[in-house]
């Protein structure tokens, strides 16, 4: 089925769109020569989100690859990651928490948590992108198109999300968009998050000594 029109809901929607082994090894190959253009190279901790809801306008989502450092502690040999590249025009959410542990010498695991939205007003974002290896969540969408060409979720009359993300998606690959998606009771690890805008309300920033669900985010 390519395609599916009107209010489309999916229990414990979870990642399919990463690409394959070929297919990264292809975009490295790229990358190395300089004939695709990186994004930044990500750190070589993945972190944790969570939120209560997430309401984005304008989605696409499709296949891609992060570039970034082996070693947390030195050292420039990089690895690729290959993602699920989850985009929107236009986010809210509410009831974030974003959470990365960090092994430190002599003090042990710490984790960084960081809240915002969980008052009145929401977090809100324009042109996000989250670059996620998991995702567990309640989803539903507004008029879904599934099996999209990656390249052409943003063009014009055809298109639904924003722009395409980089060079390193895979252009011609399996993608799917719609007009709006709900998520509820999300939980994902990322490597990276960008955003054209992003304002946290109510933001909290806090170290705490220790990791696992009792600290970090889930």
């Amino acid at each position: 089925m390519s395609q599916v029109r009107g209010g489309t809901r999916w229990k414990r929607f979870a990642v399919v769109m990463v690409p394959s082994v070929a297919a990264t090894a292809a975009i490295g190959v790229g990358l190395a020569q300089g004939a695709l253009a990186a994004s930044f190279a990500v750190s070589g901790q993945e972190f944790k989100v969570s939120t209560d809801s997430l309401t984005g306008k304008g989605f696409a989502q499709y296949g891609g690859v992060d570039m970034g450092y082996k070693n947390v502690a030195e050292g420039d040999e990089q690895v690729l990651h290959p993602v699920a590249i989850s985009a929107f025009k236009d986010a809210s959410i509410r009831g974030m928490c974003q959470s990365v542990v960090t092994d430190v010498p002599l003090l042990g695991k710490i984790t960084l948590k960081l809240k915002a939205g969980g008052g009145k007003e929401p977090v809100r974002a324009t042109n996000l992108y989250l670059d996620v290896t998991e995702l567990d969540a309640d989803a539903e969408f507004k008029n879904i198109d599934i099996g999209v060409a990656a390249k052409n979720t943003d063009d014009p009359g055809v298109g639904k999300g924003p722009a395409v993300k980089d060079k390193t998606i895979m252009q011609n690959g399996f993608a799917q968009q719609a007009e709006e998606v709900t998520l509820t009771g999300v939980k994902q690890k990322a490597w990276a998050t960008t955003a054209g805008t992003f304002k946290l309300s109510g933001l909290s920033m806090r170290l705490h000594k220790g990791a696992g669900s009792g600290v970090e985010c889930y």
